[in-house]
C-alpha cells in the first residue's frame, strides 16, 4: 500500500520476477529465430521476426491467464500474482511489435490507409480459409492497450474498483479473439498440424484450470451455513481448527465470511478485498492487520477499515464463541463498522 501515486519501487521480490520476465521473454525470440533459420533458412527477416513476437504474445498470455486460477488452487503461485500487471504490459509490448511488422510488411505499400487496409484487404470467399483473421488480431490489440493504458492505481481508484475488474475482464474477450485470429490465420498459411495442436494445447490448459478452481470455489458456496431463525447467529465451527492470524472462510447468507483469530480473539469481516476482490480471508494478520495475500492491502480486524490515511472498508460480522465453538451473524455490518472481537474461552 502506498499514500501516494509512485513510480514503481522495485524491491528484491520484483527484480527478480521482472529479470526472469525480461529474460524468458528474450531467451524464448532466441531461440524461435535460431529453430526457424535451422527448419526454414529461406524465411525472410520480416517473417520471422513477425512470428517471433506474435507467438511469444501469445504464449504470454496462456500464462497470464494460467496464473488466476493456480493461485485458486494452491498459493504457492501467489508471488506471480503480485506482479502479473508487469506481464500484462510486456504481453502488450510484445502484441504491439507484431503488429507494427504485420502492418508494415502487408499494408504500407498500398494507397490505402495502412490501419483501415486491415479491415479492407482481405475478402471473405465463404470458406474457413478466406475469413479476413488480422480483424480479430486488431481488436484484441485495442483490448491490449485499455488494459495496459489502465494497469495502475490511479486509474482502479479513479474508475473505481468495479469498473476497472469489468475492464480488465476484458482479457478473455482479447483471448477469444486471438483463439479465432491464429485459428484462421493457420488455415491459410499453414498445413502443418503443430500449430493447430499447440494451440488446441494451450486452450484446454486455461479452460480447465478456470474449471477446476471454479469447480473448488463452487463447493464452499455450495457448503453455505443456514441462518439462525432465532437470532441471526449461525455455527460458524470450531476455533481450534482456525490457525493463529488467519482465518476459516465460510459462506452466510450468500456472502463469503473470514473469520480470523489473533491475541486470544475472533473477528470476522467480509472476505472480499475493496482493491481487486482480492480473498482476504488466504491471507494473514501482519503488525496486527489483515493482509490481502494478492496484493497487500490491510484491514483492522475490529473495524474492517483499512488504517489511516487510507480509506477502504469492508463490511464486518458481530461474532461470539461459545463451548469452543465460532457464531457469527449472518447480516453483516456497514463497512467500516467496528464491532468487539469475541475473546476465546480459556
Amino acid at each position: 500500500m502506498s499514500i501516494k501515486y509512485q513510480a514503481v519501487q522495485w524491491n528484491r521480490q520484483k527484480r527478480i520476477y521482472d529479470s526472469v520476465l525480461v529474460g524468458g521473454v528474450a531467451a524464448y525470440l532466441l531461440v524461435f529465430g535460431l529453430v526457424t533459420e535451422w527448419l526454414f533458412p529461406y524465411v525472410t527477416e520480416e517473417i520471422l521476426l513477425m512470428r517471433a513476437f506474435g507467438t511469444c504474445a501469445f504464449l504470454l498470455l496462456h500464462v497470464i491467464l494460467c496464473v488466476g486460477p493456480l493461485c485458486r488452487l494452491d498459493p504457492k503461485f501467489l508471488p506471480l500474482l503480485y506482479n502479473r500487471r508487469h506481464a500484462g504490459v510486456t504481453l502488450f509490448l510484445l502484441a504491439l511489435i507484431h503488429a507494427v511488422l504485420v502492418v508494415t510488411t502487408y499494408h504500407a505499400g498500398g494507397d490505402a490507409n495502412p490501419i483501415l487496409s486491415i479491415f479492407t484487404a482481405g475478402k471473405f470467399g465463404g470458406t474457413a480459409g478466406s475469413v479476413p483473421f488480422q480483424t480479430f488480431g486488431f481488436m484484441a490489440l485495442v483490448i491490449l492497450f485499455l488494459m495496459a493504458a489502465t494497469s495502475h492505481d490511479f486509474w482502479l481508484t479513479n474508475l473505481t474498483a468495479p469498473v476497472w475488474k469489468a475492464l480488465h475482464m476484458l482479457v478473455y474477450a482479447a483471448y477469444a479473439l486471438l483463439i479465432l485470429h491464429v485459428a484462421f490465420g493457420v488455415l491459410q498459411a499453414e498445413t502443418s498440424l503443430v500449430y493447430a495442436a499447440a494451440v488446441s494445447v494451450g486452450l484446454v490448459t486455461v479452460l480447465g484450470l478456470h474449471l477446476v478452481a471454479a469447480r473448488r470455489e463452487h463447493k464452499l458456496d455450495a457448503a453455505a451455513i443456514p441462518a439462525n431463525e432465532a437470532d441471526g447467529y449461525v455455527d460458524a465451527g470450531s476455533v481450534a481448527d482456525i490457525p493463529e492470524n488467519r482465518a476459516r472462510i465460510v459462506s452466510l447468507a450468500g456472502e463469503r465470511v473470514a473469520i480470523f483469530k489473533y491475541d486470544g480473539k475472533i473477528s470476522a469481516i467480509s472476505n472480499v478485498c475493496q482493491h481487486q476482490n482480492g480473498p482476504l480471508g488466504e491471507g494473514k494478520i501482519v503488525d496486527g492487520c489483515i493482509t490481502c495475500p494478492w496484493h497487500g492491502y490491510q484491514y483492522r480486524p475490529e473495524t474492517g477499515a483499512s488504517p489511516p490515511p487510507f480509506v477502504e472498508r469492508v463490511p464486518t460480522f458481530n461474532v461470539r464463541v461459545k463451548n469452543g465453538r465460532v457464531w457469527v451473524h449472518s447480516r453483516p455490518n456497514p463497512p467500516g463498522t467496528k464491532t468487539e472481537p469475541a475473546l476465546i474461552e480459556p
